[in-house]
């Protein structure tokens, strides 16, 4: 006779090759739906009586005494259904199931889906991960607006430009040169360049009136993280450029 592996609530099972022996429980093992669950989602756990014939008896959810061991979980239900927490990026998470005299936990990860939705840095604008990175949780030197290192250069800028918010020595830097031997050229050199990251540079004759315009009839050149772009057209008396970082 085979051993039988599931059942809801036997009172004893053939344990194989022993008919009418009684099986002996051995442990308790948790099982989930996925290895992983987006936050603010539910993941489904089941518990499980390991028995010492290599077999297994299913437990009711609703049996088992659920909690939240570690990790970025709201709770586990009565139904074994485990609720993530909002998360600034991949994180690990344990819950732990207690049936009978038995005890087990599982891990998982909670998934970082939503890039800017985390504690006080929800919906400002940059990306948690990288705030808490640089300020750890709820600071509000992480704000968009503050330059927190002094360099003239606001945490959205740095954030958009790939740089290091509380160090003073990274921030962007822009120049502008003449052309030697080239009196209607101009060069904009500009760095640190960063890959995922893109730059348009934009003239204006006047800082009063009209609209920037994206720089046309151009050469460019890199060096390192330095690019130079030379206008070959500044014949302008005055002409004024600047640089626009994007992140895709």
């Amino acid at each position: 006779m085979t051993g039988i592996s599931i059942a809801a609530a036997p009172a004893q099972t053939a344990k194989a090759g022993y008919i009418g022996q009684l099986y002996d429980v051995t442990g308790l093992a948790l099982t989930s739906d996925a290895p992983e669950v987006e936050e603010t989602k539910r993941l489904q756990l089941a518990a499980w009586q390991t028995l010492d014939d290599a077999t297994f008896l299913s437990v009711l959810a609703t049996d088992v005494t659920w909690s939240v061991q570690s990790g970025p979980l709201v709770n586990v239900s009565a139904a074994g259904k485990a609720k993530a927490d909002v998360v600034y990026e991949d994180t690990s998470a344990v819950a732990q199931a207690v049936y009978a005299e038995g005890t087990a936990t599982i891990g998982f990860t909670v998934l970082d889906t939503i890039a800017d939705n985390f504690g006080t840095y929800a919906g400002d604008g940059l990306g948690d991960d990288w705030q808490v990175q640089y300020f750890g949780g709820n600071n509000p030197l992480a704000a968009p607006a503050i330059d927190a290192d002094f360099d003239g250069q606001s945490n959205l800028f740095e954030f958009t430009a790939g740089l290091v918010p509380t160090d003073n020595a990274s921030r962007f830097n822009l120049t502008i040169a003449p052309v030697l031997g080239q009196p209607t050229q101009k060069h904009v050199i500009f760095s640190p360049i960063i890959a995922g990251r893109n730059y348009t540079v934009e003239f204006h004759t006047s800082l009063t009136d009209g609209a920037w315009q994206t720089l046309t009839g151009t050469t460019q050149s890199d060096s390192g993280n330095e690019r130079t772009v030379t206008d070959l057209n500044a014949t302008e008396a005055r002409k004024f450029y600047r640089v626009k970082v994007g992140k895709p």
